[in-house]
């Protein structure tokens, strides 16, 4: 039985220090906040984050930099939050940027089982330093590693018992990829269906998914940007 009853449930027996959690979400679009919420509470610390970015400060994955709970993070941007600015500048917090499409596809090759791939991205930068190189076609690729962690945390607008999942819109962005690289994965759902989704619904297939959980969207705006309503469209 992959559903549980909350979200400290969910997560009970898989927190440990130094492990490595792979989260989805895009800014705060589609995160797990509940399954953050839990892993602050445990403190387990020493973590290595791999997640598109690190939240804003006070929300999302920035609620585990307020604990000190995370030594290093794989991330491809992290403007929004000055915590973690403020921490890698001061040297406790060890970041390897990413490129945002080379991240995507080391958590998706990590989930296929591939160890490695070749990509022109990032060749001649500071990306590429001390990663192998090698000439295919006359150009210059660097190698990079797959992702595999010990840990996947999602969040899903649908689930079904059998832990398929459906995503809602942008906020599908970064969770599939991020289901399938961990060892382990639960989901943070907003319903849990009866029945079974339909199967040209599921877009991350209950194989990849062991535990799941209801919780409620927590309704975070990044950036709430607005219009007059006097304003004249051109």
């Amino acid at each position: 039985m992959k559903l549980r009853d909350h979200p400290t449930a969910a997560l009970a027996d898989l927190l440990r220090d130094g492990m490595t959690i792979a989260v989805g979400g895009f800014g705060l679009c589609g995160i797990p906040q509940g399954l953050i919420e839990v892993v602050r509470d445990s403190a387990v610390c020493g973590l290595t984050i791999v997640s598109n970015n690190m939240g804003v400060d006070g929300k999302g994955l920035g609620l585990l930099l307020e604990k000190r709970q995370v030594s290093k993070v794989i991330a491809s941007y992290v403007g929004e939050n000055k915590l973690f600015a403020s921490q890698y500048l001061d040297g406790v917090l060890d970041v390897e940027f990413c490129p945002q499409g080379t991240l995507a596809e080391r958590m998706r090759a990590g989930g296929a089982g591939i160890a490695g791939f070749y990509t022109r991205t990032g060749v001649g930068t500071p990306v590429a330093e001390g990663k192998p190189t090698e000439v295919f076609d006359g150009h210059e690729y660097v190698l990079e590693r797959g992702i595999v962690a010990d840990l996947a945390l999602v969040r899903a607008e649908w689930a079904d018992v059998e832990g398929n999942l459906r995503y809602r819109l942008t906020a599908r962005n970064f969770n599939p990829l991020a289901a399938t690289c961990g060892r382990v994965c639960v989901a943070e759902v907003e319903e849990v269906v009866d029945g079974h989704l339909d199967p040209d619904d599921v877009m991350t297939p209950g194989i990849y998914v062991d535990r799941i959980v209801a919780v409620p969207a927590a309704g975070f705006i990044e950036q709430r940007t607005i219009r007059s309503q006097t304003a004249e469209v051109v």
